[in-house]
């Protein structure tokens, strides 16, 4: 099996809601289908297929993030050393040429890239430009609404 990169805190995130999962879902939605089967006719019991239909996106999320978890290369950016240049999991400090916009993002998994929180999947066209670059260098970034230009200023692993 190949292994996935997620940084630290990706993982940290993925541990937390397969214990919610285990611990606290997992045991509310058998409750439910044991008082769903109490009260008697399973054939036209709606709460008892609703609660085996939540059974079972559980189970396969459970199953999921094992998966995830078991395949994980778990990085931590404050322990990298890439001597400036774009790595998964660092910091890049940007600024688009065109119009002067500086923009931040963290180089992540995929399953932990949010744009919200400036977080940008490993496998994204602005990743892909900026992996193996350094500060000063600029990169062209192929963007759905067209190619765009951006100097990176710095590149940090926090």
């Amino acid at each position: 099996m190949n292994t996935v990169p997620i940084t630290k805190y990706g993982a940290e995130l993925l541990k937390e809601e397969l214990q919610r999962l285990k611990h606290k879902e997992r045991p509310a939605v058998i409750n439910a289908i044991s008082e769903a089967r109490a009260q008697g006719d399973l054939s036209e019991n709606a709460e008892y297929d609703a609660a085996k239909e939540k059974q079972s996106f559980i189970e396969g999320r459970i199953a999921e993030l094992e998966g995830k978890l078991g395949a994980a290369q778990i990085i931590d950016p404050a322990l990298l050393d890439a001597d400036g240049r774009v790595v998964f999991a660092s910091t890049v400090y940007l600024e688009e040429l065109e119009s002067g916009d500086k923009v931040t993002y963290q180089i992540v998994g995929e399953d932990e890239a949010d744009i919200k929180v400036s977080k940008v999947s490993v496998t994204s066209p602005i990743s892909r430009a900026l992996i193996g670059k350094s500060a000063g260098d600029v990169v062209e970034v192929n963007a759905p609404s067209g190619p765009r230009e951006y100097e990176i200023l710095d590149v940090k692993y926090i």
